[in-house]
């Protein structure tokens, strides 16, 4: 059924006249026409009796009048119901970002947020792969990337930059014994990962044993502070943790960039732009740290 000749429908019947009811409804005299008339040929039978003083419900739309007007009442208690609410600091928000940032870098910053709109609600979705904004899997996601390959609404912060870490006291004791491109150093390996590999054999410690498969980058940072050799991380471990420095001779990797990005159909939803706009301006804050100055 076209649900929207029932407006049309109640309007004439309340006013008695096409071009009445089609004020009544902010319409033309020719549209209400063609609803009704719609809607009569959908149900198989005329609703008005028409006449020189206007039109009149004959016995079909006498009897359709009050389900007609029971629609309109349910259609009306449910938009009264929802009405505003996207207006409203209040509700669920999923957001998705990688382990390392949400435990190091952003507890205390939805702490936060959460103090200060306590009525909003976050699903927080910790995982090192990509969930997907397009496919529904998230409302909300910081993302460390070379590029963003999906229809996303999203702001574009600062470079994110990765660099070769170790403990202060393993750089001190082992790197001037190291023969030439770092013989007799150890890298913690993340295993089978051709980008990390390239970047160990494009550094001044090709020479380095790699040692271990550690794919989860919080057991690298535990395992660097711990002295048990050099690994790939983000600049902003030597921000959090002092006794990891950046181990000298090697340069900084800037290719990627960090993305806070939201749903589309989100963008109006004022719970989603309060955390958007929390978000960038905390990391803002932070982005000496990521950029590794």
């Amino acid at each position: 059924m076209d649900w929207k000749s029932l407006p049309a429908f109640l309007a004439v019947a309340r006013t008695g006249s096409l071009r009445a009811g089609a004020a009544e409804i902010g319409g033309t005299h020719a549209t209400v026409r063609r609803q009704i008339e719609g809607l009569e040929a959908q149900l198989g039978t005329t609703l008005f009796r028409r006449a020189a003083g206007g039109l009149s419900l004959n016995a079909s739309g006498r009897r359709l009048l009050p389900q007609a007007l029971e629609a309109e009442a349910a259609l009306l208690k449910g938009f009264n119901s929802v009405k505003g609410l996207d207006r409203e600091a209040s509700g669920l928000i999923r957001l998705s970002v990688d382990p390392m940032t949400a435990h190091y870098m952003l507890a205390p910053v939805l702490a936060e947020f959460a103090s200060l709109y306590p009525e909003i609600e976050i699903e927080l979705k910790l995982s090192y792969s990509i969930d997907s904004i397009e496919k529904d899997e998230t409302d909300v996601s910081i993302r460390h990337v070379l590029e963003v390959d999906e229809e996303a609404v999203g702001r574009k912060l600062f470079p994110l930059s990765l660099g070769v870490f170790a403990a202060r006291n393993y750089i001190d004791t082992a790197l001037p014994k190291a023969g030439p491109k770092g013989a007799g150093l150890t890298w913690i390996g993340y295993g089978d990962v051709p980008e990390l590999q390239s970047m160990i054999a494009a550094s001044p410690f090709s020479a380095a044993r790699v040692r271990h498969s550690v794919p989860d980058p919080q057991m690298h940072l535990h395992l660097a502070r711990a002295g048990a050799g050099m690994t790939v991380l983000a600049a902003w471990v030597a921000a959090v943790f002092p006794e990891l420095q950046r181990v000298p001779g090697t340069s900084l990797d800037q290719r990627r960039s960090t993305w806070v990005l939201l749903h589309g159909d989100l963008r109006r939803v004022r719970r989603a732009r309060l955390l958007v706009d929390y978000l960038c301006d905390a990391l803002l804050e932070r982005r000496a740290k990521f950029i590794g100055r």
